[in-house]
């Protein structure tokens, strides 16, 4: 596998999408990435030479990547619920942030289903 800044990304694809295995690089940044080394899209990632390795470990060096990014996004959060606003609220309880309905659905943010015995419902 070839390491770009520590990171492993998988030979047997595509550079742009092997690119975005890396925290922080999404479609639209992959691509700006490859146009801007003037490299191949399609070429596998196998394919890199380490001269083309070391050219995008540069030009990563410029963007808030991996640890620094996932840092930088959880002191929001705890900004967020340390002043006590509504989305640090929701996110101090478990809840959905984005104003989704939660009687039915969010079963992702809340968890499994707790049963509650005896509780009679309306």
């Amino acid at each position: 596998m070839t390491r770009i800044l520590g990171i492993d990304i998988p030979d047997n694809k595509r550079l742009e999408i092997s690119l975005t295995y890396i925290y922080g690089i999404g479609k639209k940044r992959a691509k700006e990435v490859v146009a801007k080394l003037g490299l191949d899209p399609n070429m596998k990632a196998k394919n890199l030479t380490f001269e083309d390795i070391s050219k995008i470990n540069a030009l990563l060096q410029e963007y808030v990547l991996e640890g620094d990014l996932k840092r930088q996004v959880q002191g929001d959060i705890q900004r967020l619920i340390k002043i006590n606003c509504y989305r640090g609220l929701r996110h101090r309880l478990g809840l959905p942030t984005r104003g989704q309905r939660t009687s039915s659905n969010a079963r992702t943010r809340k968890g499994r289903k707790k049963t509650i015995a005896g509780k009679k419902l309306k």
